[in-house]
């Protein structure tokens, strides 16, 4: 005798649109049934309500109907661990709202994510980003037609041009090989995630800074800054911590056999090292004795002073947010057509700091004049006899 069929939950017509529904509100919004409320707020919220007048909303749009206050939140409940059940959802918790698998973004994020990475795969010589943007590009090239030309459309972009090769893929293409880090930077973000020390070799020393040979470090974190990428990077040995720029190492990375520390004790290292560039003007991070010393907030600040002449003026008092502690741009007399004669620009640096701050004040020549400290006084009053000298 054959066996009854059992008939599926979800076999009636009303069932099966609540679940199809349903999955179509998670694709259509993400992250629903996510609270904004504090944390320490002690009001309940429930998400299922959340997701539950939406589910509703997008059944009337699709012209579905359903009886009046269906389906109830126990319901929608039951339906999301069906989905836990199918892997359509993860089998975690979800605090922060709903979404379908990695689909965390909803259209608007989508464009502007996408914006961000064609810039960076653009300019900065990504090749991550790069690979990544010519996958989307052939996946959503649908949605861009549907949009009219509006997602591969660059509405922002961030001009700053890597100065030298950074996609292994673009050396092998232009045949211009570079014996350099950036070949082996999948190691280095891997080692970065897990907390393990790694072996590197510098092989450049244009400053003086730091020594030739090879480095045993802790990889903390990747930046660009300006006109290339850089290693935030803690010394394994004395824990001493410096900005490296990434084209200055070899290709030789190794992960050393130690025992990894983990992401909390990285996180740690890595926020003490935003610290100092926070307090600093520039990327160097001092030597480690001053390091200590400003990290512990024992270290006498230098009172800088930078005077502003006319030509400038209006750059200068534009940029109120150029340091995180600069004080009020004070501003000097002005003529007899209300033009303000100069601006006086003060700040407190750490000394290893005036090097690069002096950078940026070379550029605007004959506009300024340093009035302190006495140090950076002279060291730009004799950058300005060099510079005469050189065109007497």
């Amino acid at each position: 005798m054959a066996k009854k069929p059992t008939p599926h939950p979800y076999a009636d017509k009303l069932t099966f649109d609540r679940i199809m529904l349903l999955i179509a509100t998670l694709v259509k919004h993400p992250g629903i049934g996510h609270s904004d409320t504090e944390a320490s707020d002690t009001k309940y919220h429930d998400a299922l309500l959340e997701v539950q007048s939406q589910l509703q909303k997008v059944a009337e749009s699709s012209s579905i109907e359903f009886p009046e206050n269906y389906p109830a939140t126990p319901t929608i409940r039951k339906d999301l661990e069906t989905l836990r059940h199918y892997g359509i959802l993860d089998k975690r918790m979800y605090r922060f709202g709903y979404y379908l698998g990695t689909g965390a973004m909803n259209l608007d994020e989508l464009l502007f994510a996408f914006q961000a990475i064609a810039s960076q795969a653009k300019y900065q010589g990504n090749p991550q980003a790069r690979q990544i943007c010519e996958k989307l590009t052939k996946r959503l090239r649908g949605l861009d037609i549907e949009l009219k030309g509006q997602l591969f459309y660059p509405v922002r972009e961030q001009l700053n041009r890597a100065i030298i090769y950074t996609d292994p893929v673009e050396m092998l293409d232009r045949q211009e090989y570079r014996n350099t880090l950036f070949h082996k930077l999948d190691i280095v973000e891997t080692a970065i995630v897990r907390g393990q020390a790694i072996e590197l070799y510098r092989q450049s020393n244009y400053y003086g800074k730091s020594h030739l040979g090879f480095r045993r470090i802790w990889p903390l974190q990747l930046i660009y800054h300006d006109i290339a990428w850089y290693l935030i990077c803690e010394n394994y040995e004395n824990g001493h911590l410096t900005v490296e720029r990434v084209n200055r190492f070899t290709d030789h990375c190794k992960i050393l056999d130690v025992e990894a520390r983990g992401l909390a004790s990285q996180q740690q290292s890595l926020k003490r090292a935003h610290k100092l560039l926070k307090n600093g003007w520039g990327l160097f991070l001092g030597k480690p004795e001053q390091q200590q010393a400003e990290l512990q907030g024992t270290l006498k600040l230098e009172k800088v002073k930078v005077r502003f002449f006319e030509k400038v003026v209006g750059f200068i008092l534009e940029g109120d947010r150029r340091h995180p502690r600069q004080k009020k741009i004070k501003e000097g007399p002005r003529d007899s057509f209300g033009k303000v004669l100069y601006v006086d620009y003060q700040i407190d640096l750490p000394d290893r700091s005036l090097n690069e701050f002096s950078l940026w004040v070379n550029k605007h020549m004959e506009n300024v004049q340093v009035l302190s400290p006495p140090s950076l006084v002279e060291k730009h009053r004799q950058a300005a006899r060099d510079l005469a000298d050189r065109y007497s």
